[in-house]
């Protein structure tokens, strides 16, 4: 199956292919007809599917088929989602499709990001022409209108993105008072990983007769990926990533960390110490992101330091290494990321490095994956902090091993509610948003 069988533009199939986008993943494949005919859809599908590029390819075709001109843009979709990183995450790709979709600078379609955390008054200049396409966070998007930036009378398309974290922290009455001001025409289109019974019922409640999808998560990797785990401490992470480069000779190594920052910090540090790496994020302009990743298929650089931008949709073909410099968020994210080697039969290596500080993530990630995978240590990089915590009574380890049961976790961990509490907080002294407001 191919993106051109779904019934896109021609335009946005040579932008899915630019993109690095071989074939449809399995959500694209059922959601993008689905919504091209206009139909409701409620889609369960994990992290890392590929579900925003399942609603954003049909949602710009048919906006595309819709008049731009005049002084303001009417808004015609909205997407809500539940936290900063992820608006920005999905305006970037929207706009990247959209930029590509058009045939003039003119014909453009105005794709803009609203989300909390910072100043209000730049989104607001940003929508003084309008919109044709707004991704927000609900109390941000609330607050916009409250300023009298937009208004929600023209919507005809509605995406409610990881709709159970919007749940989880608290949107609800902030979605109760945004569904009040949308027509009562419009398409409706649901992505969550999980349907427990409260999103269930605001799916029963939103949708419409729905189109069911529902992607079961990939639970194992290819056997031709070998996984190997590390134990060192987090500050020893760049030096030991430097010491395997050199020793094993990588020529082209993915190494994914955790932020644009790091991206770019520990490709800096590589390359000070005689190594050809560079960064790849989403700060990159996206003709710098091309021509970064034309260099690394071709050579030129030896290891590409990427945030999870890289980890779906992005084929390298023979891609020998990948390494998880920080860990990922999930078991689906972590197979997403290490899916980049080991391709087509070919074999790759995975290396995971664990510091003491995430031992029980890792743990999780290994439960969720039914792995078994003992930590090695490499001589010179032995870590402190599982040492400090192992039991007394241990076992001494074998040779380049570390104990069971080792762990730097001390001290009661913050439950979700704590860390909500917190956050809550913060906002309220930092940028007087009201509470649940991202």
């Amino acid at each position: 199956m191919s993106f051109a069988s779904l019934g896109l533009s021609s335009a946005l199939v040579n932008a899915t292919r630019e993109l690095g986008f071989s074939t449809p993943t399995p959500v694209q494949a059922e959601a993008i007809p689905a919504i091209l005919r206009g139909a409701d859809v409620q889609a369960q599908a994990q992290t890392g599917s590929g579900k925003t590029a399942a609603y954003a390819l049909p949602m710009l075709h048919g906006l595309a088929s819709l008049p731009i001109g005049g002084y303001r843009r009417q808004l015609r979709a909205l997407v809500l989602v539940p936290t900063r990183e992820l608006a920005l995450q999905v305006g970037e790709l929207l706009q990247d499709l959209a930029a590509r979709q058009a045939g003039s600078a003119r014909q453009v379609l105005k794709v803009q990001a609203l989300y909390g955390g910072v100043s209000i008054n730049p989104q607001l200049l940003a929508l003084r022409g309008g919109a044709d396409l707004v991704v927000a966070t609900p109390g941000r998007l609330l607050d916009v209108i409250e300023h009298n930036g937009l208004q929600l009378d023209q919507v005809r398309q509605l995406v409610l993105d990881e709709a159970d974290r919007l749940l989880d922290l608290g949107f609800a009455e902030e979605l109760d008072r945004l569904l009040k001001q949308l027509p009562a025409q419009r398409q409706n289109l649901l992505f969550s990983a999980t349907f427990p019974a409260a999103v269930q019922g605001l799916a029963d409640a939103l949708l419409r007769d729905p189109v069911q999808i529902r992607i079961e998560a990939e639970v194992q990797a290819p056997l031709t990926i070998e996984q190997q785990a590390i134990a060192v401490d987090a500050d020893k992470r760049t030096q030991l990533l430097r010491h395997l480069a050199k020793e094993k000779g990588w020529k082209q190594a993915l190494v994914f960390v955790a932020s644009q920052y790091a991206a770019e910090h520990v490709a800096n540090k590589l390359y000070k110490n005689g190594l050809y790496a560079t960064a790849f994020h989403g700060g990159l302009s996206q003709g710098g992101r091309r021509q970064v990743l034309d260099e690394f298929k071709s050579g030129r650089w030896d290891i590409l330091v990427t945030t999870d931008l890289a980890a779906r949709g992005l084929d390298i073909e023979g891609l020998p290494v990948v390494v998880n410099y920080d860990l990922p968020r999930s078991a689906v994210d972590y197979l997403h990321r290490i899916g980049r080697t080991g391709r087509a039969g070919a074999d790759g290596l995975a290396v995971s490095f664990v510091s003491a500080d995430q031992f029980a993530h890792w743990q999780l990630i290994q439960k969720r994956q039914s792995l078994q995978l003992e930590l090695e240590t490499v001589a010179g990089f032995e870590p402190s902090g599982f040492d400090q915590a192992a039991p007394a009574a241990a076992e001494p380890a074998r040779p380049g091993k570390l104990p069971p049961g080792t762990g730097g976790i001390k001290g009661k961990r913050p439950s979700k509610k704590d860390k909500l509490r917190a956050a809550a907080a913060a906002a309220d002294a930092g940028t007087g948003a009201g509470p649940g407001r991202t």
